[in-house]
């Protein structure tokens, strides 16, 4: 439409120039005025035509959109990483160090003195709150299963460091807690003495416990060697107990227990060759000629006396397959807890262990200097210079050997300096 009014105004004007010249000789002045007057009309007809196409092709553009200024790209989402509280929560690191000056006297032997540290740590983190991993690390002195000591000397050389635990503890369900790995014993042990486990064993397999009301039950297998190229045995047993209040503040623990090893005709699993730690062995096969069934039956009972805490202990053990010699028992008295600083606690108790009462290579690894065939008093002592140091002590007066070989007197003085984190 626009192209067609354009090229009409155009021919017009062109036609009226070109005859123009031949127009002149014909016409009047008034007639060649007339037609200047039509054509000047017409040119001004032809420029409101150009303005009113060039008004309707505008109305036509759309109008530009206002021009807002772009925001500012947004952050990228930054890692998810754990702020330092949170850390803090899962991740927990535990241990002890320990100083000991340590006097053993043995009637048939040279006196021995000696210096020895014991320096243990432990990580421990919760992925979730029914779940615990630890990862604990040790000085040892040659990889000892029950002995976490390690004598000073040897020119300053550097300590043996051990993984004593790496274990993993699942709340399963209310009241029952399953563990695995290397873990601490958690099998109750009335008065903390050693007469069927020494406190620095750590079990290697599987455990559980269950609590429910003043009930508890404990169970655990546990390898002494679990590689078929070796003499194989897996120990395994259980403890049921209960925690009742017979007065005000009075508390009575009591249980039994029952423990497997089947040891008859296999060789040791720690140490020489005729390493038995007391017990009745072959001497020409150095095998054992017992398996251990241990039945235990155990008390303890809880009380303050004058503001202090008291508890008196009993725990007995007898070896259903031994025929002689199948019988132990330990009797005990301790008082106060050195915890805060200035608290004190005194201890003493008395122990009977014939020579195959007991699996020997796991009993207490200080009375009598370790394993079965002994007898005697063991005292302690420890007052706290802080909630986090404290000073001990521990006098060993042992008759050992008095079963089986030559009975000798046997004394074991301990002077510790304790510190925990």
């Amino acid at each position: 439409m626009n192209r067609a009014l354009y090229a009409l105004a155009l021919a017009v004007s062109g036609g009226l120039a070109l005859n123009a010249p031949l127009a002149f000789g014909a016409v009047t002045e008034a007639q060649v005025q007339q037609l200047l007057d039509r054509i000047d009309a017409q040119d001004k007809r032809i420029a409101e035509l150009e303005k009113s196409v060039e008004q309707q092709a505008a109305a036509r553009i759309p109008a530009p959109a206002p021009v807002v200024a772009a925001a500012a790209p947004a952050p990228a989402p930054s890692p998810s990483v754990p702020s330092p509280a949170a850390w803090a929560d899962k991740i927990s690191i535990q241990g002890d160090l320990r100083y000991r000056f340590e006097q053993i006297n043995q009637e048939i032997s040279a006196d021995r003195n000696r210096q020895r540290l014991r320096a243990r740590t432990v990580i421990i983190a919760k992925p979730q709150a029914d779940l615990q991993v630890g990862f604990g690390l040790s000085t040892s002195q040659g990889d000892d299963p029950i002995s976490q000591n390690q004598t000073i000397g040897n020119n300053g050389a550097p300590s043996d460091i051990y993984v004593n635990l790496a274990y993993f503890n699942w709340t399963a369900l209310p009241g029952l807690n399953v563990t695995g790995g290397q873990f601490k014993n958690f099998l109750y042990r009335p008065g903390n003495q050693g007469l069927l486990w020494d406190g620095d064993w750590n079990p290697q397999g599987l455990g559980a416990t269950y609590t429910k009301g003043p009930f508890f039950a404990n169970a655990i297998g546990t390898w002494l060697e679990s590689d078929s190229a070796d003499t194989k045995e897996f120990t395994y047993g259980a403890q049921l107990g209960a925690t009742v209040d017979v007065g005000d503040g009075v508390k009575l623990t009591g249980g039994v227990g029952y423990f497997h090893f089947d040891t008859k005709g296999k060789g040791v699993f720690y140490g020489s060759d005729t390493a038995f730690f007391g017990n009745s062995f072959d001497a020409l096969t150095d095998t054992y000629l017992f398996d251990y069934n241990e039945l235990e039956v155990f008390a303890q009972l809880g009380f303050k006396l004058a503001g202090f805490p008291v508890a008196v202990y009993g725990d007995y053990v007898k070896n259903t397959d031994a025929d002689k010699y199948d019988t132990g028992w330990a009797a005990g008295v301790s008082v106060g807890a050195a915890k805060a600083r200035g608290t004190w606690q005194a201890s003493a108790g008395y122990q009977v262990l014939d020579p195959d009462a007991v699996f020997g290579a796991l009993t207490d690894s200080d009375f009598g200097g370790g394993g079965t065939d002994n007898e005697g008093v063991v005292l302690r002592g420890a007052y706290a210079l802080s909630d986090r140091v404290n000073v001990a002590f521990g006098y060993f007066i042992n008759t050992i050997d008095q079963d089986v070989g030559t009975e000798q007197d046997y004394d074991r003085l301990q002077l510790d300096l304790n510190f925990t984190y």
